[in-house]
């Protein structure tokens, strides 16, 4: 254990300075707040697509996801499918016309600032209301990160759970707090391409025979672990369930800082790239995290008499029970690189809405670009301090947080985000509703309980949202002639390219 310990946090330390080295470097090319907040529009292919998985995973791809299939076996694959089908989409739908449009409307960096733009809204109401739910539900996902980080270094090191949680919060801050946008992007380039590579790794090195070798011993300890209609206690999934599953995909067209890598590419062109590497990395570690909890069934079954404490923790038992320290420390570290890919994109995004979306706009309008990052740079500490606080209870639960602030973000920006780009006819009321219904409707509906009550909140998040959207824009006076102009414009530069 001594020996093991001692190889995994050299790994750690080699690692962690390899991050503040690419941190250092992109502190140096951090010169104002477009690049601070969106890396100068600058990124190029592999970096945004990457980055944009890396950053949409988290922790809960190597401890969440597998620790749900260990629990769900086959079930585990409706949520699989929800979440491929969902990245895609995003791509398709969203990702060109944003690029596009936050730079018609006087480049945009953040999304509450595209909001008040896109349908000049001079009373800053809709600006404030995005920031303020971009501030409250990345609370929950940021702290899920931090909750992923506490479970590692809990379980590797055998540490107090609140000060495993500390030493996870001060890795992830270190270098979002100097390099800004460029170092979070670059990191995830590295962290992403890690994170598949372990979950590749993993289960091939784990799998004891062959995938049929693996069905059989599923079938003889469950077999409705085998069926990816019932539960694993045999009784039938519900439609709400299944429905529930499915609608995870739902999520990504509002997640801010999946979409800021859309509006940092540096080219229309480069997004084509871009998505075809990112919906093959996704593919990749999707099923690999899915095969690492159905492998872990048959594991605890032979190695753990069958019990586990916590099935968030079975990347990590597998790890530690099966290679050699220094591979374990390099695989280990992949969940480290998946919890700092994400933690430190919400942070930043956070940082972003609380500096450019209220600092400037109600405190000092007349801020210089190097007292805006400053005031982002301080928001990344105050942030994570906050979501420290909620992150402090051992009891948390990776793939719980992380599903509220999902459905949050889905919700309140999702329907707003794809109306906004498709349909002209939207006005700034009717994008206040969406952004107030769904985001208010997430809150409510988590506190219900029994028959369609049960079904994951962003289904009725999103359909609210939607509905308020169309009837209070219909409703409403038709937008501006110049508003509709830059709508035509943005449809215009897209179909030249």
């Amino acid at each position: 254990m001594i020996e093991q310990n001692f190889a995994v946090i050299g790994t750690f330390i080699l690692y962690l300075a390899m991050m503040m080295g690419i941190g250092y470097w992109a502190f140096r090319k951090t010169v104002n707040s477009s690049d601070y907040f969106l890396g100068g529009r600058q990124l190029g292919p592999w970096p945004t697509a990457i980055s944009a998985g890396a950053s949409d995973m988290s922790g809960w791809l190597l401890l969440g996801l597998p620790g749900y299939a260990l629990v769900a076996g086959y079930g585990s694959f409706w949520l699989a499918g929800g979440l491929l089908v969902g990245s895609w989409l995003n791509w398709i739908i969203c990702s060109k016309r944003l690029r596009t449009y936050t730079i018609i409307t006087n480049d945009s960096l953040t999304l509450p600032d595209y909001f008040a733009r896109r349908f000049e809204d001079k009373s800053k109401m809709l600006q404030t209301i995005s920031a303020f739910f971009i501030l409250l539900f990345f609370l929950f996902y940021t702290s899920a990160g931090l909750v992923a980080g506490g479970k590692l270094f809990q379980t590797v090191f055998d540490l107090n759970y609140q000060l495993a949680v500390i030493i996870g919060t001060v890795c992830v801050v270190s270098y979002t707090l100097f390099g800004g946008f460029l170092a979070v992007s670059w990191t995830d380039l590295v962290q992403g391409l890690l994170m598949a590579a372990a979950l590749m790794l993993v289960p091939i090195l784990a799998l004891d025979g062959s995938i049929s070798d693996l069905t059989t011993s599923l079938a003889a300890k469950n077999p409705e672990l085998l069926d990816a209609f019932t539960n694993n206690d045999g009784t039938p999934m519900s439609v709400i369930a299944i429905i529930s599953l499915l609608a995870w995909g739902l999520g990504y067209f509002g997640q801010p800082h999946i979409l800021a890598r859309f509006q940092a590419a540096s080219s229309n062109k480069s997004l084509t790239t871009a998505r075809r590497i990112s919906v093959i990395w996704t593919i990749l570690s999707i099923i690999g995290a899915i095969f690492v909890g159905l492998i872990g069934i048959t594991y605890v079954d032979s190695h753990l008499g069958g019990v586990l404490e916590d099935s968030e923790t079975i990347f990590m038992i597998l790890v530690n029970g099966m290679f050699h320290p220094v591979i374990a420390g390099i695989l280990l570290a992949a969940i480290l690189a998946a919890i700092m890919s994400t933690a430190d994109s919400q942070l930043l995004v956070s940082s972003s809405a609380l500096a450019e979306d209220f600092y400037k706009q109600h405190i000092n309008p007349e801020a210089s670009s190097e007292k805006v990052v400053l005031v982002g740079r301080l928001g990344v500490v105050g942030l994570s301090l906050i979501a420290l606080a909620l992150a402090f209870n051992p009891e948390s639960s990776v793939l719980g947080l992380v599903s509220y602030a999902w459905a949050g973000f889905g919700a309140a920006f999702g329907p707003v985000i794809i109306l906004s780009l498709y349909w002209s006819r939207m006005t700034r009321y009717g994008a206040l509703a969406g952004i107030l219904v769904g985001g208010v409707t997430i809150v409510v509906w988590k506190q219900l309980t029994g028959g369609w009550f049960d079904v994951y909140e962003i289904v009725p998040g999103i359909i609210f949202a939607l509905i308020a959207i169309v009837v209070v824009s219909l409703l409403s006076k038709t937008p501006s002639q110049s508003i509709l102009a830059k709508h035509q414009e943005m449809k215009d530069k897209l179909s030249v390219l």
